[in-house]
């Protein structure tokens, strides 16, 4: 049997395996090491995953990680998140739809702090399901908003997509995060507009909430200002080159906690419980990376991504339209796969071909992360939709689907947006790393 036979044995095996619910770290792992064994030595498979065990777990750039899921999870139990949503509210609450448009403000910025899609539905599903019920919003609009505007979570930095995404190919952290901002801002107001669009046509649908007088609303402003100066400081630090990433990810997850102490918001047992949870997603993460880094010897070993990539000559698609070839195949993918699992199982494969091609890296993986947070809300996996579904018990999953679907096509806008002004994504990278 050729290599190339093997290898498609091993992603179709792969596969099985996902779908028979085996954790996505084992799947991989089990098939990048048996190929690895059978194309050359289990020698060579024992010695791939020492050494890239230990390279992982020594990486500081991973450091990233563990620090900003726990600078949410604190900002999330002390109430931080609840007030960043109360002052949206306050703000725009009155107009029709106002409470769905600050549910989107609120995860946006609840990304800006967790940079996890899961972790922004699930906060902001707790936070405002219950408000939008209580002001007779309709429930499809709802969950819909908050299983859509979770997916921020991304692609707004620090976005553990981009963290994921920069080590396994070997790119900037920094530069990923600068070309994030933009599209996410793009994202946050186009789903802010659709919102308009929905209420203008159905008025049921959002009924407009009480007024609030500049009192109230300078209260909720304020109540709101340590987790916004986190924010700024944070991600501006990155911005203006006071911070490296992991730098701001130290000083942003301890400044939260500070001010949690301080208010006394946050004690011992809930800082114990936050780290725990971040230590637990921390940990998954890096079974995944150490299995991704098994299968990519194996892709290698096996001459497929080679061989697509001849594959996509052939087709003579051209630049623009192998790009949109293999944004599809991820949009079809992102319906039945985890969208981490995506990416690692597909860039050892796409990435040398979008190099061959010529297209800019970063701009490739704003592309790719803002198609994965398509899949997060496509049936039938739609994992954001789960989660909601979860916070939301009475409701339908197929409400939730359907309310998802205008925000689904506005995430097809933006795609079709930063394809055609590449500039949305390049621009802030470009100027402040020349």
């Amino acid at each position: 049997m050729s290599a190339s036979m093997i290898g498609m044995l091993g992603i179709l095996i792969m596969f099985v395996l996902l779908v028979l619910r085996v954790p996505v770290a084992f799947a991989m792992f089990s098939v990048g090491f048996t190929g690895i064994t059978i194309l050359d030595s289990s020698r060579s498979a024992f010695s791939l995953l020492a050494s890239e065990s230990f390279t992982l777990a020594s990486s500081p750039e991973l450091v990233v990680i563990p620090l900003f899921i726990l600078m949410g999870n604190v900002a999330s139990v002390t109430g931080m998140s609840q007030r960043l949503y109360d002052a949206a509210y306050a703000i725009i609450g009155q107009f029709r739809g106002g409470l769905a448009s600050a549910t989107v403000i609120g995860c946006g910025g609840f990304a800006a702090l967790s940079g996890s899609s899961v972790a922004s539905a699930l906060t902001m599903g707790k936070v405002a399901l219950g408000q939008m019920d209580r002001f007779h919003y309709n429930t499809r609009l709802s969950t819909g908003v908050v299983a859509a505007g979770g997916t921020l979570g991304i692609l707004i930095p620090p976005s553990t997509g981009f963290v994921i995404y920069a080590i396994l190919t070997e790119q900037s952290i920094g530069r990923l995060f600068l070309a994030g901002v933009l599209p996410g801002i793009m994202l946050l107001l186009l789903f802010i507009v659709m919102i308009m669009v929905i209420c203008y046509f159905k008025p049921e649908f959002g009924p407009a909430g009480p007024k609030t007088n500049l009192q109230e609303k300078s209260k909720a402003i304020l109540g709101a200002g340590p987790i916004v100066a986190v924010i700024l400081l944070t991600i501006g630090g990155i911005y203006g080159g006071l911070f490296s990433p992991v730098e701001a990810a130290a000083v942003g997850a301890g400044i939260v906690i500070l001010v949690g102490f301080i208010s006394r918001t946050l004690s011992i047992k809930m800082l114990w419980k936050a780290s725990r949870d971040a230590v637990v997603t921390t940990a998954t993460v890096m079974l995944i990376l150490i299995a991704a880094h098994m299968i990519n010897p194996f892709m290698a070993l096996s001459h497929i991504p080679a061989a697509v990539g001849e594959f996509l000559s052939v087709l003579d698609l051209g630049v623009t339209g192998t790009l949109i070839l293999i944004l599809m195949i991820y949009l079809v993918l992102g319906c039945f796969l985890e969208g981490f699992a995506m990416l690692v199982l597909t860039l050892p494969i796409f990435f040398p071909i979008i190099l061959q091609l010529g297209i800019d890296p970063i701009w490739f993986g704003v592309l790719t992360v803002l198609t994965l947070e398509m899949g997060l809300i496509s049936p039938p996996v739609g994992i954001n939709v789960f989660i909601v579904k979860s916070v939301a018990p009475n409701v339908e999953l197929g409400d939730i689907f359907r309310g998802v679907l205008p925000f689904w096509l506005m995430m097809i806008l933006a795609v079709a947006l930063l394809m055609a002004f590449p500039q949305i994504v390049l621009l802030l990278p470009n100027t402040m790393f020349g």
